[in-house]
């Protein structure tokens, strides 16, 4: 069983609508530890719950906002740098 959803901060939501719009490379830290790189595509919201869609060369995944402990953009020029969406 998952534990409750947390929501993140609205300004931190933000920064993940902004590398969706551009379609930002990232690098992704997890809470579990794990970290990789994919691309932006999308968020959305089910069940109260928010989610990141992002596509590597192996597949499109989404993440719950929650398990998702830190952003860094990869490519050149973009509008912001690394994010902490969780302590």
């Amino acid at each position: 069983m998952k534990p409750p959803y947390q929501p993140i901060r609205c300004d931190l939501y933000d920064y993940l609508e902004i590398a969706c719009l551009f379609g930002y490379r990232l690098q992704v830290e997890l809470a579990s530890g794990q970290t990789f790189e994919a691309k932006a595509l999308t968020t959305r919201v089910q069940g109260g719950e928010e989610f990141l869609t992002l596509q590597n060369s192996e597949a499109t995944r989404e993440y719950r906002l929650d398990a998702i402990t830190a952003i860094t953009p990869l490519d050149s020029g973009a509008r912001f740098g690394r994010v902490v969406l969780a302590p």
